[in-house]
């Protein structure tokens, strides 16, 4: 029997289940209030089949009036009810950090690199004036000899050039408050703020990653997992921090998060290519962190790998066509990155460091390059075996500014030797772990000065994703164990580390 010839009368609006499900697509906002102008009768009332029910007359608010339940307040309403969770541990994050922060948060770090590449900019240069330098701290400086471009030995000369010898993009993000404050712009407090929003982006991600059945954590291990990235982390003391080594690691981990969420699948390849590039443009190691893409392309679905990229022998469109859209994502900001180097340096992929002026690295650079496989050992004892000092008279806990094992600064790796489950993303994550991280092991810095091993936060994300599908409760004693010792190590980083900032201005 059609259903235009029921008789059976609507149920009421205050009856379970009366409302009607939404058409496909729209929107779900069924926890909004209901209109206040629509009384009882409106709800319950047969509507004819002939006509629509008439609506109540529009009652114009008053000049200056809000109107309830506008559009723009609707729209903030759904978004904040989408992302309470995000709004939250966003806040969170930022009140602790900032508090870590302390008179830190007020001020300018002592290593403002980025803020000084961003005027530079603005004042139409893309050196940066040496007049203003605010120390003589990993700067790039570019002589020019018998037509070749050469590091800056000896005095420095009127025609010496001089640039930030880190990749741009925290200074490209850094240009709307440049534009405001000016060489005066706070990069400590910017910092802590990029900090929170990689805490709240880490728990977006682990939420997209339930949702899409890649993980089987519940909400709740989401957020203590993003709060163990926040504070059972080495990010815990880069993110107070300001300075241009700690700043650029920190938004490392922010980028990597929108990265890994638009590679899953390879579901949006133009947006992974996007902030692929921004993330390379900011932390170098995170160019070896495409790998992660290049799998999700070739191999997206469930089926054993091996079946998958057989199939690629006869289907190979859809692969090359998302491998092209990523490509086409990462292009502009990449094109502009080599183009700058070459102008600053004359080579594509150098940002610097072979022109670090006055740097105790600089022998080792001239001797080996920056990499080679004599930096094995001493980065191998960084990683994995540095131990704090105890001292008697007085007692003291100390640490190496090389490093600091990493068993200490994260001892849930542990667990990710023996997963419990190993889901389709396990091989991929690890796979980006390892080419991203092993570079780092033969480069010709340890990191130095720190507290733990620091290049490891370019892969944290990937290790606590590895924990996140290995299967591991965190309700399991051995593994809170492992988490309080890692907030209690790095709650001591956060309070203990004196790094640049302190030895300049002796805060």
């Amino acid at each position: 029997m059609s259903r235009s010839k029921s008789k059976r009368p609507r149920p009421s609006s205050s009856e379970p289940g009366a409302s009607e499900p939404a058409a496909s697509g729209a929107p779900a906002v069924a926890p909004v209030a209901p209109h206040q102008d629509a009384g009882p009768a409106a709800a319950s009332a047969p509507v004819p089949s002939a006509e629509p029910e008439a609506a109540p007359p529009a009652v114009s608010p008053s000049p200056g009036t809000p109107v309830s339940g506008g559009l723009p307040l609707n729209v903030a309403r759904v978004w904040l009810s989408a992302y309470r969770v995000e709004v939250v541990l966003f806040v969170v994050a930022f009140v602790v950090l900032a508090s870590f922060s302390s008179q830190r948060f007020l001020r300018q770090s002592a290593a403002p690199h980025f803020v000084y590449q961003a005027q530079a900019w603005m004042e139409g240069r893309l050196d940066v004036d040496p007049q203003v330098l605010p120390n003589m701290e990993d700067w790039a400086c570019v002589r020019m000899v018998n037509g070749d471009k050469v590091r800056c030995t000896g005095r420095p000369l009127p025609t010496d050039r001089w640039f930030v010898s880190f990749p741009s993009f925290p200074a490209v993000a850094m240009l709307p408050f440049v534009a405001l404050h000016g060489y005066q712009f706070n990069d400590t407090s910017f910092g802590v703020i990029v900090g929170a929003l990689a805490v709240a982006l880490f728990f977006s991600l682990l939420r997209f990653l339930a949702k899409e059945g890649e993980t089987e954590r519940d909400r709740n291990e989401n957020v203590a997992l993003a709060l163990i990235l926040a504070f059972g982390t080495l990010f815990f003391y880069c993110a107070i921090r300001g300075e241009v080594w700690f700043s650029a690691e920190v938004m490392g981990v922010a980028l990597t998060c929108l990265y890994v969420r638009n590679s899953v699948r390879a579901h949006r390849p133009l947006l992974a290519g996007l902030f692929f590039s921004m993330a390379t443009l900011t932390r170098t190691p995170l160019l070896f962190t495409g790998l992660f893409f290049v799998l999700e392309a070739l191999c997206p679905g469930p089926e054993p790998r091996l079946a998958q990229l057989k199939a690629l022998a006869r289907n190979w469109k859809p692969a090359a066509k998302k491998l092209g859209l990523f490509t086409l994502g990462a292009a502009p900001l990449a094109g502009l990155a080599a183009a700058y180097n070459v102008y600053r340096y004359g080579r594509l992929s150098e940002f610097g460091h072979a022109y670090l002026f006055n740097n105790r690295v600089n022998a080792d650079i001239d001797r080996t390059g920056l990499f080679n496989w004599e930096y094995l050992p001493r980065n191998l004892e960084a990683a994995f075996l540095k131990l704090p000092s105890v001292s008697l008279s007085p007692l003291k806990l100390g640490y190496d500014p090389h490093g600091l094992m990493l068993l200490l600064t994260l001892p849930l790796l542990v667990f990710l030797l023996v997963p419990k489950t190993r889901p389709r993303l396990h091989w991929p994550v690890w796979l980006t772990v390892a080419v991203c991280a092993l570079p780092g092991l033969f480069y010709q810095n340890t990191g130095y000065m720190q507290f733990g091993f620091r290049f490891s936060l370019d892969y944290t994300p990937y290790l606590l994703l590895l924990f996140a599908l290995g299967g591991w409760s965190l309700r399991n004693r051995a593994v809170m164990a492992t988490v309080a010792l890692g907030v209690l190590v790095n709650f001591w980083g956060a309070v203990a580390f004196r790094g640049y900032t302190e030895l300049v201005r002796n805060w």
